[in-house]
């Protein structure tokens, strides 16, 4: 089934919030994060996305809605992970 807004065919959800909501990517970077950001990049984007769910709750409820749901969902992991790296060893045990 192909989603068309406004002529335009929408390939996946985001592109179709885009289309309908008139969203763009930064939009959903704000609500959902971005690979590799620090603690304190997090805790700035995420402050800064509650004033404006606090703006679109009073303005635009329908958008307000898409971007709660973007907060609970991470497309992407927020943190790298950990890369441990390990070392044979080649002791010797005496018989």
């Amino acid at each position: 089934m192909r989603s068309i807004v406004a002529g335009q065919t929408a390939l996946n959800e985001d592109e179709f919030a885009e289309l309908a909501l008139g969203v763009d990517s930064e939009f959903t970077r704000l609500f959902t994060g971005v690979p590799g950001e620090s603690e304190i990049e997090r805790e700035a984007r995420a402050d800064a996305a509650a004033d404006v769910l606090a703006d679109l709750r009073q303005q635009d409820p329908v958008l307000a809605a898409y971007a709660e749901r973007l907060q609970g969902k991470a497309p992407v992991p927020l943190r790298h992970p950990a890369v441990i790296r390990r070392t044979a060893s080649t002791e010797r045990v005496a018989a």
